[in-house]
Order: structure tokens, then C-alpha cells, then sequence
């Protein structure tokens, strides 16, 4: 395998990482609106995801970090074709961690309030946009010879696209849903697992409907095992949450984030970012690649630096695996959300 084939595959599995981590995140700021009852449920919910939000979009920041370095025409023609909704994803990601920080800083219920409705259109948010430019980008998108991008806001909203957005919006919130009743007890627990339940349904059919769009666009056979990994996971993780066993339904509602990212990426290679406007000013693994010598030196620090981030997170989440109620939260709590232990 080249070099250039291998950091595809890295970025791959990092923007993987990324969904699968930020999925239930994202999940959970949704449902504040949607599941918790009155200000000490959403509590409960935003202190699920406190310890470990900031830690998931280190996931990003190296997936961004990594196309920069290793395909750096991919990483410039992506970000400035992108670059009015990736204005509103780093807002909206700024705005969110803010939320997270200042609800705390005073106990008027309107500025909690304020605050908590920014964590949810912001997951909203995220959750929806990131999904139409993944999927802009493997449908393609107007690039020239040179190499950059020559359309308008007008190609990001396509059917194709909003499509993705809204699968991912709900895939998400499904994942969110099952990790909120994975994580929490109580009352809040059972409606998370019935909210998951119809939230899995509508999943299983946008699934269906825009992997099979993509599928047909340009997918191949290892793209077409991928959806099939990815909707079934989503029926076996229904199963397994019907039957309370959470644990193993986020594991199955994870797998889905996973096969359907991957699918995805298994669709777009060899490409990275498509043409369409001619096939062959598309911008591939190959062209789009920083040389070998570059690529050489972010193998050995990936090799080296990788393990220790890993170990890291892995740490983190057992220190707060346990669940969360109502309970658990005192009257007037000052605390930080993200310092929250359950």
C-alpha cells in the first residue's frame, strides 16, 4: 500500500472516530429539547456528555489537521469550497462549547435557558451540516483543472445532499438516544429507550434511502457490504433496545455511525473530492497527496502520538462510566458541566 492510500484510509477512520464520538454528542444536545422535562432533566443529559465533549472534537481538529498535512490540494479546495458553511460549523462549535462553560455562571433561569437552547440548535446544526458536505462532496462538486472550486452555495443544496444532512441529523439523535438511556436512570432512562425506538425506525428507512442513492451514484461492493453493515446494525441495536440492553444496543447503534461513514469514504475512493465537470480534473489519493518525504515523517509522529491520545480517551470514559438521575443533581448546582462525575 502507498503512502498516499494509507492516509486516506487514516483520515478515513479519524472523521469515523470523529461521527461515532460527536454522534451521540450531538444526540444528547438535541434531545434536551426533545426529551428532557424541565431544567434538572437537561441537566441530568448535559452532564452525560460533560466529561467527554471536548475530548470527542479532538477527533476533528486532527482529521483537519491530518488532510492539511498529508493532501494538502484535497484539504485547500474542500476548505475554501466550503467555506461559508464551515464558517457556521467552527461558530457553531465555538458557541456550543461556550454554552457548556457559562450556563453554570448564574443561576437566573432565563440565562440558563438561553444558554441550553444554544447547545440544542447548535447540535442541530452541526449534526445537519456536516452531513449535507459529506454528502456534497461524494456526489461532486464544480472543481476546474486547476484544481478549485468554481460553483456557489447553490451546489451544497442539492436533494442528494439535504438528504445526508437529514440522516445524519436523525441517525444521530438515535445514537444520542441510546447512549442517554445507556447512561442515565429513572424516568429519563425508559423514555430515552422508547424515544430510541422511533427514532430507530425513521433511521433504518433515511438510511436506506441515502445509501442506496449513493449506492447506485458510485458506489462498489465494498460500499454496498457497508450499508448493509450499517442498517442492519441499526434493526440489531432496536432489538437489543427493546430488550433494555443498552450496552450492547449503543455498541450496535455506534456500528451504524461507523459502517455508514465508511461507506461513505469506500464510495468516494480513489477519489477524494469528484468533479463534476469533468472526471479528470477530479481530485484523487493521488494527485491531491503531499510527497513522500512529508508523508514518511506524520507516519512516525502518528505512529507515536496515536496510542497515547487513545489511551487517553479510553481513560477518561471509564472514569465516568457510571449512570446519572435526577438524583444526582443538587439544588442550585454551580458546578461545570464538564466536571460533573456521575
Amino acid at each position: 500500500m502507498h503512502l498516499h492510500d494509507l492516509w486516506f484510509v487514516v483520515i478515513a477512520l479519524l472523521w469515523v472516530g470523529y461521527f461515532f464520538l460527536e454522534g451521540f454528542d450531538f444526540g444528547v444536545g438535541i434531545l434536551t429539547r426533545v426529551l428532557a422535562r424541565g431544567e434538572t432533566e437537561r441537566r441530568v443529559l448535559l452532564n452525560t456528555i460533560g466529561p467527554v465533549w471536548d475530548g470527542n472534537e479532538v477527533w476533528l481538529v486532527t482529521a483537519a489537521g491530518a488532510t492539511f498535512a498529508a493532501f494538502p490540494d484535497w484539504y485547500a479546495t474542500m476548505f475554501s469550497g466550503f467555506y461559508l458553511p464551515m464558517f457556521v460549523i467552527l461558530l457553531c462549535l465555538i458557541l456550543r462549547g461556550v454554552a457548556f462553560e457559562y450556563r453554570h455562571k448564574r443561576d437566573g433561569e432565563r440565562w440558563k435557558r438561553n444558554w441550553e437552547a444554544i447547545v440544542f440548535v447548535t447540535s442541530l446544526v452541526l449534526a445537519f451540516l456536516w452531513g449535507v458536505l459529506f454528502a456534497a462532496m461524494v456526489h461532486g462538486l464544480p472543481i476546474g483543472a486547476d484544481h478549485e472550486y468554481h460553483g456557489g452555495l447553490a451546489e451544497l443544496v442539492q436533494p442528494y445532499a439535504l438528504l445526508g444532512g437529514v440522516t445524519t441529523t436523525v441517525l444521530f439523535t438515535f445514537h444520542g438516544a441510546v447512549f442517554a438511556s445507556l447512561k442515565t436512570v429513572g424516568s429519563i432512562r425508559h423514555r430515552a429507550r422508547h424515544l430510541a425506538q422511533t427514532a430507530g425506525g425513521l433511521t433504518v428507512l433515511l438510511l436506506l434511502a441515502f445509501l442506496t442513492w449513493t449506492q447506485v451514484g458510485t458506489g462498489n461492493v465494498r460500499s454496498l457490504i457497508a450499508e448493509a453493515v450499517a442498517v442492519l446494525a441499526v434493526l440489531v441495536s432496536l432489538g437489543f433496545n427493546f430488550g433494555a440492553r443498552e450496552g450492547r444496543a449503543f455498541v450496535a447503534s455506534g456500528l451504524s455511525v461507523v459502517a455508514s461513514t465508511a461507506m461513505l469514504f469506500l464510495a468516494l475512493f480513489p477519489q477524494v473530492m469528484p468533479s463534476s465537470l469533468n472526471a479528470a480534473w477530479s481530485l484523487t489519493a493521488t494527485n491531491a497527496a503531499a510527497g513522500s518525504y512529508t508523508l514518511g515523517i506524520i507516519t512516525w509522529v502518528a505512529g507515536f502520538a496515536t496510542p497515547l491520545v487513545l489511551l487517553y480517551q479510553g481513560w477518561t470514559y471509564w472514569v465516568f462510566r457510571k449512570r446519572i438521575g435526577v438524583q444526582h443533581i443538587p439544588v442550585a448546582a454551580h458546578a461545570p458541566v464538564h466536571r460533573v462525575a456521575p
